[in-house]
């Protein structure tokens, strides 16, 4: 059994989950966010690597997975959100978990199927691959997509792994 946090960073919000796998199904463990309203950005970073320090403290997980930046049309905004996700990976780093990263169009396409998947798609899917009783709150479904997407593309890396190493076998 492995425990992944998944992690949607934000400068102001920051989601994150909590998933376990192993068995036939991931399973949820834990999921939310850290909020900063601070209009101080070296406040609201801060907020974040303790926030997600505490996060880690309380759920042990053995590995992280974090959103890659994605800028559309406004830089500064790129830049406070890369600043966040620094933060965040910091607070991994000092916690010794590896960390890994995906794109957001790759963690819509191993979640919902599409690439570019709406946010309520993304809820949906979360919900439905978790049996969880409610959708999650949007930034803590993405972190838990994050984790997600790590589960189904470790996963299927595995399988080639293995079949690699059978193809190997067999040569010799």
């Amino acid at each position: 059994m492995a425990r992944i946090l998944g992690i949607d960073p934000g400068s102001r919000v920051t989601g994150f989950g909590v998933i376990e796998t192993g068995g036939r199904k991931p399973v949820y463990i834990a999921s939310g966010c850290v909020r900063s309203n601070d209009p101080d950005l070296a406040q609201r970073l801060r907020i974040i690597f303790e926030g997600l320090r505490a996060v880690i403290a309380e759920h042990r997980p053995d590995e992280a997975v974090i959103e890659n930046v994605f800028v559309k049309h406004n830089v500064e905004s790129a830049l406070k959100l890369g600043q966040a996700r620094g933060a965040a990976i910091t607070a991994l780093a000092i916690h010794g978990l590896a960390v890994h990263s995906y794109t957001p169009a790759q963690i819509k396409l191993a979640v919902a199927g599409k690439g570019n998947a709406a946010k309520v798609q993304i809820q949906h899917m979360v919900r439905a691959l978790l049996s969880l009783s409610a959708a999650p709150q949007a930034d803590a479904a993405d972190a838990l997509a994050c984790a997600l997407c790590h589960c189904h593309t470790g996963t299927t890396l595995a399988r080639i792994a293995r079949a690699g190493a059978l193809t190997r076998e067999r040569r010799l």
